[in-house]
């Protein structure tokens, strides 16, 4: 092979590399909002397709023309550790009243090319009234604008709504804001990445929130690997951990496959506890490793690999969607220094401890954290710390104890040793939490 080719075929392998990372990221990726990487999974949109389909059975659709790429990330499960967030105010997570609206929003929208926000918010009036399972949307009131506008925002966020004229924001001083959207309704449509619709697990509005579980389980089931229906017709038969039972060898195989590698990628920490019996011993498998170690090359990240568990790192951060450590919010501070005290008692620390320590941190620093201030300061900062540490795979509520998992103990700070006689510490000092950029220390 020739130098050129050489240098063509190691262009592509780097360029192939940053478009999984730059997708597992950013699953909905514009034009509009990241130029060059959109550019470049264009670019490289057939190989890519082929690496998700193969590696976590994602597809991934690239539409040049309208200038976004979908990658349609599916979980066997529910995971509520990535909300929706306000881009307002410290992107606090959606609530449901918020995610209500989102869905009566994004129902509205497809039927109109473009649209003021004073009608779609009539329409949303009418849909909320016709529907006796919803609270009616009342613009009269100034938290439900709010909620209105946080809705509106993020589908901006997603380019399914763009201004032509007047800005979003002035809908929450006054309902009589004039505002002007061109919808994309193509866009709109291709947000929901389950496999199911949600049109097929209709059922009566009172027997909505009884069913609620199984019929978020039945929008992520997904037929390739060879489910049967059982003589009820109503739901494939599930194994005792609650997984699809495949047809074939060969489609159970791919199901291992895919649902180790899904997390894998996917989460902060894949701990060995966390997989079946059949996950542990497919990942352990000769052919298993092979796929694991090629799969996590060919994506440019580093495999860190414990006796508890796995753990993938993007040396240029690309991946990343959610960082810790991080300063850009008090309970992501708070939740740094709260993972000492629960480190230090592996039988886990009960809510009113970690309360009392978060308490302990409010009086360290008297100016620091204001809004927590309050006579339930502490506990509200506890529990925000302890949801923050719990996304990030740093520790687990096992009932009412929260208790530190194995990467938790990657932070910590190790004790000074004592120095030699010349002065110098027999160690490296003050300790600094190893994680992706090395930037977790406490200052």
């Amino acid at each position: 092979m020739s130098t050129l080719a050489n240098q063509l075929a190691a262009a592509e392998r780097e360029e192939v590399a940053r478009g999984i990372r730059l997708l597992l990221a950013r699953p909905l990726l514009t034009e509009a909002a990241d130029p060059p990487g959109f550019a470049l999974v264009r670019r490289r949109r057939e190989p890519l397709a082929a690496w998700f389909d193969y590696t976590c059975g994602w597809s991934l659709v690239v539409e040049p023309r309208r200038g976004y790429a979908r990658l349609a990330k599916v979980r066997p499960g529910t995971d509520a550790s990535r909300p929706a967030r306000r881009l307002r105010s410290g992107r606090a997570p959606f609530d449901r009243r918020r995610y209500v609206l989102l869905c009566v929003i994004a129902a509205e929208l497809l039927s109109v090319p473009m649209t003021t926000i004073g009608l779609l918010a009539d329409r949303v009036i009418a849909a909320t009234t016709a529907d006796e399972a919803l609270p009616v949307f009342d613009p009269v009131q100034r938290p439900e604008r709010t909620a209105f506008v946080d809705a509106l925002k993020l589908l901006e966020s997603y380019g399914v709504l763009r201004t032509v004229d007047g800005a979003t924001d002035t809908y929450v001083e006054s309902a009589d804001a004039k505002v002007l959207y061109r919808v994309d309704a193509t866009l709109l449509m291709r947000l929901p990445a389950a496999p199911v619709g949600a049109s097929h697990s209709a059922v009566p509005a009172d027997e909505v929130s009884a069913r609620f579980g199984e019929l978020l389980a039945g929008l992520v089931r997904e037929r390739r690997y060879g489910m049967t229906q059982d003589p009820s017709g109503d739901r494939p038969p599930e194994d005792p951990h609650g997984e699809p039972v495949a047809a074939s060898d060969a489609q159970r195989n791919l199901w291992l496959r895919h649902s180790v590698l899904r997390r894998l990628f996917d989460e902060p920490v894949l701990y060995r506890a966390d997989l079946t019996d059949e996950e542990a011993a497919y990942i352990a498998s000769l052919t298993g490793r092979q796929i694991l170690r090629r799969s996590v090359e060919q994506a440019g990240l580093l495999l860190e690999e414990r006796a508890e568990g796995f753990l993938l790192v993007d040396p240029d951060a690309i991946a990343t969607d959610l960082r810790f450590p991080d300063d850009t919010s008090t309970a992501r501070v708070a939740a740094l220094l709260l993972l000492e005290p629960v480190c230090a008692r592996p039988d886990g620390m009960l809510p009113e401890q970690v309360a009392e320590a978060a308490a302990g941190l409010l009086r360290r620093f008297p100016g620091w954290a204001k809004t927590y201030r309050s006579e339930e300061g502490a506990a509200r900062l506890a529990e925000d710390a302890v949801r923050v540490l719990r996304d990030t795979g740093l520790v687990r509520r096992t009932g009412a104890l929260v208790t530190a998992l194995p990467a938790a103990y990657r932070y910590r700070v190790p004790e000074p040793e004592m120095a030699d006689t010349d002065g110098r510490g027999a160690g490296g000092g003050r300790g600094a939490a190893v994680g992706a950029g090395q930037d977790g220390e406490d200052e």
